[in-house]
């Protein structure tokens, strides 16, 4: 009787633990690159537009969302049910996106659709800015992946006014003080990953918080020297997060390569502007490994989080170069 029992209840068990754990591995998928051109052309063709200056990058802003939203599983990071709660790597590969979905609506908002800064802003990312920055996390009233739609629809309603010659007001300035801008947002996130994957294995750090002006202050004093460790558990956090960030990169700077082409060649920048984005392509490289490996920086086992702190930093290296190149006359 007990062993009827047993299979009575344990096999359905079994299986329904199986089909968890399919269904997990199923949903934990990173969606590849797509191409920008491409996109940008279909997304033309399919909505009439004209492909005019900045048509390129804000189409692809649209297209990372909409993988964003509706990739394998849809949007997870707001899954409070089992199993996806239990999953968090892509809730962490979705963070990196949304960040630098953030900086690009948010340098569109204020500078690239700008003339200058006693110009009015546009009303469509004016709309748009707000309902990106809403609650990555919320699962209901409203969803997040409400919210998210609603500002990707003010962006479209700003690339469709954009592509018509009947509404200039909708304008996208390719100029090299917007790059340079934009680019800041990218220094300051790809420089805060690049410390936090390097910490993976912990090191002790001088304090250089007011390193280079005799002048400066702040709040409270510091220690000269810091312990910096990223905790166990979110090793793996910090790694996905880096992957999701170059994800949406490569995107967002391939796209900016074609609507800011004539401005990088006038500074002699284009080579540097593509070395970027080849070093933030080889943080894609598949990951051979069912987890995260946190070796020591010279054992014998690997470290992915120091591999991915290397291209992070170089590519932010080649934007702080890029920069200043950009600055000059």
């Amino acid at each position: 009787m007990n062993r009827r029992r047993w299979y009575l209840w344990g096999i359905p068990v079994l299986l329904l633990l199986a089909l968890c754990a399919g269904t997990m591995l199923y949903v934990d998928h990173e969606p590849g690159l797509f191409d920008v051109n491409a996109n940008a052309q279909q997304h033309a063709d399919r909505h009439g537009h004209e492909i005019v200056t900045g048509y390129t990058t804000t189409a692809t802003m649209i297209q990372v969302g909409e993988v964003l939203l509706n990739k394998r599983g849809g949007y997870l990071s707001n899954d409070v049910m089992p199993p996806w709660v239990f999953l968090d790597n892509m809730p962490n590969w979705e963070w990196g996106i949304v960040q630098q979905m953030r900086d690009l609506a948010k340098s569109l908002r204020n500078d690239i659709s700008r003339s200058q800064t006693q110009s009015t802003e546009d009303t469509d990312l004016q709309e748009a800015e707000p309902h990106l920055n809403y609650d990555n996390a919320s699962w209901v009233l409203p969803r997040t992946e409400a919210e998210y739609r609603r500002g990707l629809d003010r962006i479209e309603a700003y690339l469709t006014r954009l592509s018509d010659p009947n509404e200039p007001g909708a304008q996208f300035f390719a100029r090299a003080d917007n790059l340079r801008d934009w680019l800041a947002y990218v220094e300051k996130r790809l420089g805060s990953l690049s410390q936090r994957l390097s910490a993976s294995v912990g090191q002790e750090r001088v304090n250089t918080d007011l390193s280079g002006d005799p002048e400066a202050r702040q709040s409270t004093r510091s220690p000269r020297e810091i312990q910096v460790k990223t905790p166990w558990l979110e090793i793996d956090d910090v790694f996905f997060e880096a992957r999701g960030t170059a994800w949406a990169l490569v995107h967002f700077l391939r796209a900016m390569e074609v609507d800011f082409g004539d401005v990088l060649r006038d500074k002699n920048a284009l080579v540097s502007f593509r070395q970027i984005i080849r070093e933030l392509e080889a943080t894609q490289e598949p990951l051979n490994s069912p987890v995260v490996l946190n070796g020591s920086a010279f054992g014998f086992f690997a470290n992915h989080s120091l591999v991915m702190a290397n291209y992070i930093a170089r590519a932010n290296a080649a934007i702080i170069d890029l920069r200043n190149l950009l600055a000059q006359g």
